[in-house]
């Protein structure tokens, strides 16, 4: 039988790898495949899941603000879509036979759990998935932060980053640059220094001081969870150990 190579980890889903190829809202096929491939990882392996999804298929802080919103006001509104996502996220992971709570950092009790570290601890180690939704809670913060925050407030052994096309992390967008050079390896120190935008500095220094590693990968093929899981050699591994610096 196979073995994983991390039996906690924290998906983080961007809000557009849910949309689509539609690029805006949410497609409930999209996410139904993700909800069947997370549940792929649980029967089989018995890992346990959490999950940290974006808002960027409904709405992006930065980008409110960019336009004179107030910041927190506009980080707020990106909070909120979150959850709509987290929300989405859960019916279908629950329409596929898998136990899932919502843990939200803002409390709405009406609809999620307030997060409560030691609850979402306990409710992975019964087998449930636990999406966290609503950021930090606070503003000024991205979604990338608050998945590397949990992933170490929970112990996770790993964070996967979910992207919607890209296959990695690359030196130029492959989509606008065919010659764009995808990395296998890169340590938290070299993607901060070249810029690469994988994910904030203060994501990165979360993750680099609690040495959590980070696989980028397509979200969209089939089967890239599992491959994760087990430590196949896909998409781009960021972490700190010596044996991923690149040549």
């Amino acid at each position: 039988m196979l073995t994983p190579k991390y039996r906690r980890v924290v998906v983080k889903i961007s809000g557009e790898a849910l949309a689509g190829d539609q690029g805006y809202g949410i497609d409930p096929e999209m996410a139904a495949f993700v909800a069947r491939e997370i549940k792929d990882v649980i029967q089989q392996f018995r890992v346990e899941v959490a999950v940290v999804v974006g808002g960027g298929n409904i709405w992006r802080g930065i980008a409110g603000s960019a336009k004179g919103m107030d910041r927190a006001t506009a980080d707020y509104m990106g909070m909120l879509a979150t959850t709509i996502n987290a929300l989405a996220l859960q019916d279908a992971l629950e329409k596929a036979g898998v136990d899932t709570r919502v843990q939200t950092a803002i409390e709405m009790r009406a609809i999620a759990e307030p997060y409560i570290r030691r609850r979402a601890i306990r409710h992975l180690q019964k087998g449930r998935v636990v999406i966290f939704a609503a950021g930090t809670g606070s503003p000024y913060f991205s979604t990338d932060t608050t998945a590397a925050l949990r992933a170490a407030e929970v112990e996770a052994d790993a964070i996967l980053m979910a992207k919607r096309g890209v296959d990695g992390v690359y030196d130029d967008d492959p989509e606008k640059n065919p010659q764009a050079r995808k990395f296998e390896s890169l340590t938290y120190i070299e993607m901060l220094n070249r810029g690469l935008g994988v994910m904030d500095a203060t994501a990165a220094s979360l993750c680099m001081d609690n040495n959590i590693p980070v696989i980028v990968f397509n979200v969209r093929e089939k089967g890239n969870i599992r491959r994760a899981i087990l430590g196949d050699r896909i998409g781009t591994y960021i972490g700190s150990d010596a044996a991923c610096v690149n040549s």
